[in-house]
């Protein structure tokens, strides 16, 4: 298991990328010797000796002076013979030359060219002593033939030298190749290997960690990603432990308050029928405010989940929140609640009804549990741009900013001492939330402390 954790590793990667490269480089540079540079040079020796032919064939000089010239000028070997068969040589004992021998098989080429009717001709020559291989032109001009040889490889002391210590340069780099990668995915994986360590720590609840930095780019930004991860979680956390508590206190109160109405109606007030029918109405309203929680968890996790089919239609707006204001009339009589209406005659809009109506009602039932002493809530729908802006407005105590991020999660609220209210489960604005996302709708909430706040939503125009 270590092999294999070591073969997937970046440190074994990185070598092995490494090596990967350095001997593609050592193949090209093979390459290039023993082709591209054969045949650059090859080009430039036969580009020098057109180059020197011209020069017999263009030039005043004497033959004899000018070969002397050339050959020294262009590091050849050049020998002229006359029709009587007297031999000059000129630079002939450079190394490399084949003229300054008494070799049969140039000695035939020579003779042969000399009796023949060619103007010019040239010959592949392979030095069997210096192991090189050259070009040998032959050509007449002012009754003499003139023969140049040039080597068609580099046979310089410092090529030379490099092709017999070939072998160490490759080990050479190949070691260089080995410490590099070792150096360079230790520096890597070093931070890497503590920020996996630490990460750890995270699903251990562990949330002051503090993560490496190194200077390398991606592995800061990775350990910054990682404490941001963090933080949510340290605030996740927090906002589960509260849920917990809140879900849990919701459930207890009611059905304490049930239970304890119920050993009354048995013990006491069975035998007075008023009493026990205002403790059977208690029973009921604790009863219907555990299903409003129910139901508030069970919508919450519907919408969550994708399980709803949202129907899209075109509707009245206005029509819909008028109607939903008039199922509040007993607030306004019982609890003198006002409530403000800013509205156009008709707004039509697409969208999914019911659950625009549940947002409605979820933010109404919000800013009646926070609104201030005078109890007012307005709703106010106005043109902005190409959309509707709906909003609702209250005059509470308004939310701090530092808290304004985490009201629309589930059971957060921007008082630590729970409220208990008919209306409120402390789910409203998360269920607000899921849904206005579902439709893709602009929302969000602005808030001044000891003023009151204003939560809106965007509902786009036909």
């Amino acid at each position: 298991m270590n092999i294999k954790k070591k073969i997937k590793g970046i440190e074994f990667k990185t070598l092995m990328f490494i090596l990967i490269f350095n001997i593609g480089i050592i193949l090209l540079l093979w390459f290039s010797e023993n082709i591209i540079f054969s045949l650059l040079y090859r080009n430039y020796q036969i580009n020098k000796m057109n180059n020197i032919i011209e020069e017999f064939n263009f030039s005043n000089k004497d033959t004899y002076v000018l070969a002397e010239q050339l050959a020294y000028e262009n590091e050849v070997c050049i020998k002229v013979i006359d029709n009587n068969y007297v031999a000059f040589n000129f630079n002939t004992l450079q190394k490399g030359c084949v003229l300054n021998n008494n070799d049969k098989i140039i000695n035939n080429k020579i003779k042969k060219f000399i009796l023949s009717d060619k103007a010019s001709d040239y010959f592949n020559i392979t030095n069997y002593k210096t192991d090189t291989k050259g070009i040998l032109y032959a050509f007449k001009t002012n009754s003499k033939n003139v023969f140049i040889y040039s080597n068609l490889e580099n046979v310089s002391s410092f090529i030379k030298l490099f092709q017999g210590q070939k072998i160490y340069f490759i080990l050479l780099i190949i070691l260089c190749s080995v410490l590099i990668s070792f150096f360079l995915a230790n520096k890597i994986t070093k931070p890497i290997r503590e920020i996996t360590k630490k990460a750890k720590s995270l699903g251990e609840g562990k949330y002051d960690t503090k993560f490496p930095k190194n200077g390398v780019l991606e592995i800061e930004e990775l350990s910054k990603t990682l404490e941001e991860v963090q933080k949510e979680l340290s605030k996740s956390d927090e906002l589960k432990r509260d849920l917990m508590a809140n879900v849990s206190h919701d459930l207890k109160t009611p059905l304490t308050m049930i239970k304890a109405y119920a050993e009354m109606i048995k013990d006491i007030s069975h035998k007075e029928p008023k009493k026990m029918n205002e403790h059977l109405d208690i029973i009921m309203e604790e009863t219907d405010r555990l299903t409003i929680l129910v139901n508030d968890i069970l919508e919450l996790s519907k919408v969550q989940n994708d399980s709803y089919m949202y129907n899209y239609e075109e509707y009245d707006l206005i029509k819909e929140i008028k109607g939903i204001i008039k199922r509040y009339s007993v607030m306004k009589e019982l609890e003198e609640y006002k409530f403000i209406l800013d509205l156009p005659k008709k707004v039509i809009v697409k969208a999914d009804k019911n659950k625009i109506n549940q947002v409605m009602y979820n933010l109404l039932n919000n800013a009646i549990n926070y609104t201030g002493k005078d109890k007012i809530v307005k709703i106010k729908v106005t043109k902005e741009n190409k959309d509707y802006l709906v909003e609702i407005i209250d005059t509470g105590k308004g939310i701090k900013k530092d808290e304004l991020s985490y009201i629309w999660d589930k059971y957060y609220k921007n008082e630590k001492n729970h409220r208990r209210n008919v209306v409120s489960t402390g789910l409203g604005l998360s269920i607000v939330k899921e849904i206005l996302n579902k439709h893709n709708f602009e929302y969000g909430v602005t808030s001044e402390i000891n003023k009151g706040s204003v939560f809106y939503f965007k509902i786009n125009m036909l």
